[in-house]
């Protein structure tokens, strides 16, 4: 065979892996199953039926009642969890966020209804974090001259925490960036009783323009930024460090977030980590997708099914993502 023969005819073609849909299934070298994925819901205090929120279309604000029923649907469609977030009434905001730890507060009042609902068919995950309840909208409080104060903000956390496993949780999930905060959640639970509560930490959490729709979602009273605690967008090494740290203090899960836009740094942590690794699709992500499919310029359920891929392919195992009960329809099924 001369040379223009075998360029005309090559021996090696990648291709016969492609001809047909069947074929495609069967080389894939990525799998999405349904229990890799986490719903994120919001339950707002005082609501008797779901609100929209504009940002978010297609994503509400529960009540207690539709929450119960979400947590069921979670369940029937086999999702691997349900992350909880809050919603209180501005007049319960003040500046310690108190009503996050309050048995009677939005948060663990549907931590306690989606449990005697479902029990244990689905992990019950509980975001701990003060930004939501908290009148100045950080994640935790203020010294005199404005600044978060770590060290006075973490036993604060470790109560949450504490309530939410009272109350229900499975999991909690610290996700405010405070330096030690998995080291005491950890003592605090298992000095209480709750060994088997789990903590998935907001391990590599950066300072991204991406999570405006949540704050929106959640109704955040924020003034300022959180640059002096979230992780600078321009860092990869120091996600590593900070899931390292994390695990060294107990961690079960480490979660990069948002997902898409750090697929580096989550390939780079889940090399590395003994223990699951989760993304977060975040606010920004979803409402991207969302507003491009509305206006024609995506296939929307083409682009939302490949974005997860994409976040599993670099190494998550476990996405949570806005899209959950309807990509389980279509992905792994």
């Amino acid at each position: 065979m001369n040379p223009a023969d075998s360029s005309a005819h090559p021996l090696i073609r990648p291709r016969r892996g492609r001809v047909s849909a069947a074929m495609r299934d069967l080389v894939a070298e990525t799998h999405v199953h349904p229990r890799q994925l986490i719903l994120p819901v919001f339950v707002a205090d005082g609501l008797s039926e779901p609100r929209p929120i504009a940002s978010l279309p297609g994503i509400v604000q529960h009540s207690l009642d539709s929450l119960v029923r979400e947590a069921e649907r979670v369940v029937t469609a086999g999702l691997g969890g349900i992350m909880v977030f809050g919603v209180p009434r501005k007049e319960d905001k003040d500046p310690r966020g108190s009503a996050a730890w309050a048995d009677d507060g939005i948060l663990n009042r549907a931590l306690a209804a989606i449990r005697d609902a479902v029990g244990d068919d689905t992990v019950i995950m509980a975001d701990t974090c003060l930004d939501e309840f908290t009148s100045h909208g950080h994640c935790g409080v203020l010294d005199p001259c404005g600044n978060v104060d770590n060290d006075e903000t973490l036993p604060l956390y470790a109560r949450m925490a504490l309530s939410q496993a009272r109350s229900g949780a499975h999991v909690v999930a610290p996700s405010g960036m405070m330096d030690g905060q998995v080291a005491l959640i950890r003592d605090t639970l298992d000095r209480h009783g709750f060994t088997s509560t789990a903590i998935m930490a907001y391990s590599a959490k950066y300072a991204s323009g991406f999570f405006g729709p949540f704050r929106d979602a959640v109704g955040c009273s924020l003034r300022g930024d959180r640059r002096t605690y979230q992780q600078d967008p321009r860092n990869s090494r120091e996600g590593l460090r900070e899931a390292e740290l994390d695990i060294a203090e107990g961690a079960d899960f480490v979660m990069v977030k948002p997902a898409g836009y750090y697929l580096d740094v989550l390939t780079r942590v889940a090399e590395i980590s003994p223990v699951p690794v989760c993304a977060y699709q975040v606010s920004g992500e979803y409402a991207m997708i969302e507003a491009a499919a509305a206006n024609g310029w995506l296939e929307r359920e083409r682009v939302i099914d490949e974005s997860i891929t994409s976040i599993v392919r670099a190494g998550a195992d476990q996405v949570l993502t806005y899209w959950a009960l309807e990509a389980a329809q279509r992905i792994g099924v």
